[in-house]
């Protein structure tokens, strides 16, 4: 079964072709001409209220750009585009329309094993390879809201080549990082003054495509009400046509706000036969209209001749292009008719939204059964379709679906349903936390019930949740008093059970119990396929993996487990895939591919924050943070981790604001503020969560606890010959407890330390001891992420190898050099220089030392200027002086004579 099976009954003509014109549409040719000039912009967003007439002059756009020879293809995104798979899928069909990208290979329509941002990449690399100019046009882009959609999107303009644009239609600003876009001169925004229709154009198309001879004082008078609104004008017409008093309709009618829409609506409605009008009503609740489901809502209707009717009579039914017999109504249209079914037909409503879940029902098609059903407020209909697909639902993690659907039932309904009220429950711990999940199951009487079935679920649940809050002392004890004789009642639960346990037993650090039982947890799906449970067994080992130094095992598992989909899963989208997202982000960004790091992040990350899960939000958002600093923009470091700290305390997880501070820290480190550094470490936590966190094997505090942070400060800041006694200690205790990540970090803090202390030639026996342990596993940012000490240690680790011809192993010696070019600049061989003299030094402006002092803290060029209010080139004419002042021939030395002598 292809994975979007079923995504293919999604009518795709309407969605990727444009709307049909009319004869009576106006050419906007100056807004196609700013729209078409605009090459240099990435995007193009096209920004106005609804019927502004966004659409036509994107499609106007798209005509004459085809006819330059510019390829282009066409996207209209509605409401469950929100779902990430279905979204992919349509934005590759619309990729795969330009002419020059090749679709024979790379594809991302959502192959088995394939995630949704890996489908995006690959977008991005095929259009990336395509020469000629292309155009990507999304026209109802203000319907997207989930933020990994969003982030996607982002993650591809930001990627396009020179020659490639994607033009926007949105009723909002869309959440596309336009400040850094506008900032570089790669956006164009067309807003509603750019929209509006000028008195010409108005005269235009009332005259000359309505024909109705309006005098000019009418035009004028027509265009100040209806300030240039295109869809008011078109309403406005179409009430004119025929009008026996149009003077009168002219001077009583106001275009203050949108409110006009329906005032006119209402005149173009009562002038219907009421059959139509019945019709129309009726059939509102629709989102896509068929003769055959019309049929089902209005009997006795000749739905066919109707949808004929309507179509080309001008009531606001758009035919989808492609799809045969398939219509929808103008959404400012469907609006109106359905606030007016409600209020003439409120008996009517329930019955047409049954009729409609009965016919979706029948043809195979249970998501917008349900709805409708719920809609319809057919809560018992609704439950019973539930009863049908909830538990293989729940099974493939489709945890916000379920939580939307309970959401919107009577709580006095789901009572008399104690496993829909059990899977209710699993979906919100999954998308609201686990804190209002278990709050939830206290209300109820769930616990009290013999139902086996629920009691598995329960059994499961639990512990489950508990862990998730850090409360894992509680959970293993829940874990220990399992009953065995309900096994086999609730496969789902079995799994999820085995795998709790096996989570349990490896944060208390017994592996080989925990690698049992993730086993055995495999062994039980093999005739009970759980999507969710495979995703969370790989990426459990990998974890494992991980702290005992399996780098390259512990990324393949990652990989495996983001790839662990099935035909209709879509835990990217629900939360179950950013369990193995955020820890594959952290596999690659160990390799230093950050860019990939940072297009994971901007997909999982909002997902593990929502649902709260602890080490994933350290996990994600210290690397957010990092990769910032990695990029120079150091504010936006610091800002990552206060919100991951306030966010802990919201959450009431100590550890998480505690571990926010030890990074700060770290950062401090980094930047050469010592005394910051120690002042965070006296405020990040007490010894009693310290003390627990070393009982325990947290993923997150690996590399992240208060011994080793403290010692991290005393090398890099304090006695580095006070630290080497107690990182014996450290190393002995990690070594003993199998945690050999630890251990290689430790013994590059003593590499550093000897090294500072003068004791090469110790410094450089503790490289060649880790250095070939980490050349196999391919750790980088281990190193890179401790600053210039580690940066130094290992450039002289390499120097002495060169000098002594002692390695002669290409492979090993190239992954050194990729380690030192990972550093960047700040590694560059530094010439002694001779001393500054005392007048160059005293004659730093005071701008210039400021420039000087951002450079220490690790900032960007571009994030100096906008600190300083001043341009690029005047940060760079800045920093030619310092150098000069100070005889120093790169940014770092001059940073290193500024110590020496003082100035910051």
């Amino acid at each position: 079964m292809p994975v979007f099976h079923t995504l293919t009954r999604v009518p795709m003509g309407s969605k990727l072709n444009p709307p049909a014109s009319r004869a009576t549409q106006v050419q906007r040719a100056e807004l196609c001409r700013k729209i078409l000039s605009s090459t240099a912009a990435k995007l193009i967003v096209v920004r106005a209220s609804a019927g502004f007439g966004k659409t036509t002059a994107m499609t106007q756009s798209m005509s004459q750009m085809s006819s330059a020879g510019v390829a282009t293809a066409w996207l209209t995104i509605d409401d469950a585009d929100n779902d990430v798979s279905r979204f992919m899928f349509c934005l590759d069909s619309a990729v795969s329309r330009l002419a020059d990208v090749d679709v024979s290979t790379g594809s991302t329509g959502g192959g088995v094993g394939q995630t949704a941002s890996e489908a995006a990449f690959g977008i991005v690399a095929r259009l990336s390879e395509n020469p000629s100019a292309f155009a990507l046009f999304i026209d109802d882009f203000e319907k997207l809201h989930e933020p990994s959609v969003l982030s996607l999107i982002r993650e591809v303009v930001e990627h396009l080549p020179a020659h490639g644009q994607i033009i926007v239609g949105s009723r909002r600003m869309p959440e596309l990082g336009l400040g850094r876009l506008r900032a570089r001169g790669q956006l164009l925004e067309i807003s509603i003054s750019d929209l509006r229709f000028s008195v010409e154009e108005t005269a235009e198309f009332l005259n000359g495509g309505r024909k109705l001879e309006l005098s000019k004082d009418d035009l004028t008078r027509i265009h100040d009400r209806s300030e240039g609104w295109a869809t008011a004008l078109w309403l406005i017409s179409l009430a004119l046509d025929g009008n026996k008093s149009p003077q009168f309709f002219i001077q009583h009618f106001s275009g203050e706000n949108e409110a006009v829409a329906d005032y006119l609506a209402h005149d173009v409605l009562a002038q219907q036969p009421q059959e139509v009008k019945d019709f129309l009503l009726r059939t509102s609740i629709l989102r896509y209209l068929t003769p055959s489901i019309c049929c089902a809502l209005v009997p006795g209707c000749n739905s066919m001749v109707m949808l004929s009717y309507l179509a080309t009579s001008g009531a606001f039914l758009t035919p989808l292009e492609h799809q045969t017999n398939t219509y929808r109504y103008h959404s400012l249209f469907a609006g109106f008719l359905r606030a007016q079914l409600y209020a003439q037909y409120p008996q009517e409503v329930a019955r047409l939204h049954l009729a409609a879940s009965n016919w979706y029902e029948n043809s195979d098609r249970f998501v917008p059964a349900i709805d409708h059903a719920i809609e319809g407020h057919a809560y018992a209909h609704a439950t019973k379709l539930l009863e049908a697909h909830a538990e293989r639902l729940l099974s493939q993690g489709r945890m916000k679906l379920l939580a939307r659907w309970f959401d919107a039932l009577p709580a006095e309904q789901l009572k008399r349903y104690e496993l829909l009220e059990m899977i209710y429950i699993w979906a919100v711990g999954f998308t609201r936390g686990p804190d209002e999940a278990l709050e939830m199951l206290s209300a109820t009487v769930l616990e009290v019930f013999d139902n086996p079935v629920v009691k598995s679920h329960i059994q499961a649940f639990k512990p489950l949740m508990l862990g998730m809050m850090d409360r894992f002392e509680e959970a293993s004890e829940l874990v220990h008093a399992e009953d065995d004789t309900l096994i086999g009642y609730a496969p789902f639960a079995d799994i999820v059970s085995i795998n709790s346990r096996a989570n349990i037993f490896s944060v208390m650090g017994n592996y080989d119990q925990a690698c049992q039982l993730i086993d055995g947890a495999r062994d039980a799906q093999s005739g009970h396929s759980s999507l969710f449970n495979s995703m969370y067994s790989e990426a459990l080992e990998g974890l494992i993996d991980l702290q005992e130094g399996r780098q390259k095992q512990a990324a393949a598992r990652f990989r495996l487990a983001v790839g662990a989909r099935g035909p209709t899963c879509d835990f990217s989208h629900t939360n179950g895939n950013a369990w193995a997202g955020v820890l594959h982000a952290n596999t690659v960004y160990e390799a230093n591919d950050l860019e990939m790091a940072t297009r994971l992040l901007h997909v999982y990350g909002p997902l593990v924050r929502e649902a709260g899960l602890p080490d994933h939000m350290l996990i994600s958002d210290i690397m957010l943070s990092r990769l910032a600093f990695s990029e120079g923009d150091v504010d936006r470091a610091f800002q990552a981790l206060t919100e991951l700290e306030h966010l802990g305390r919201v959450r009431k997880l100590s550890r998480v604001v505690a571990t926010a501070r030890l990074e700060r820290s770290r950062l401090f480190l980094v930047q050469g503020r010592g005394t910051a550094a120690r002042q965070e470490l006296d405020r990040a936590g007490t010894e009693e969560l310290w003390q627990r966190v070393r009982r325990h094997r947290m993923p997150a505090n690996d590399l992240q606890y208060m011994e080793m942070a403290r010692l991290r400060w005393e090398v890099l800041a304090g006695e580095p010959q006070a630290a080497l006694s107690p990182l014996e200690l450290e190393i002995a205790d990690a070594q003993n407890s199998s945690l050999y990540r630890r251990v290689l970090k430790l013994k590059l803090f003593k590499a550093i330390a000897l090294h500072r202390s003068n004791r090469s030639g110790e410094a450089l026996a503790v490289m060649a001891d880790i250095m070939p342990v980490c050349c196999a596993e391919g750790y980088v940012r281990l190193f890179v992420d401790e600053g210039t000490a580690a940066g130094s240690v290992i450039q002289f680790y390499y120097q002495a190898l060169l000098e002594t011809r002692r390695q002669n192993d290409p492979l090993f010696m190239d992954y050194l050099q990729r380690v030192i070019d990972a550093f960047g600049s700040v590694l560059l061989p530094i010439v002694v220089a001779p001393e500054a003299d005392e007048p160059l030094l005293n004659s730093l402006t005071r701008k210039e030392t400021r420039v000087l002092q951002l450079l220490s803290e690790g900032y960007s060029n571009n994030t100096m200027a906008e600190k300083l209010f001043v341009s690029d080139s005047t940060v760079r004419t800045h920093l030619r002086n310092i150098n000069s002042k100070l005889n120093a021939s790169s940014r770092t030395q001059a940073v290193a004579i500024a110590r020496r002598h003082g100035l910051i």
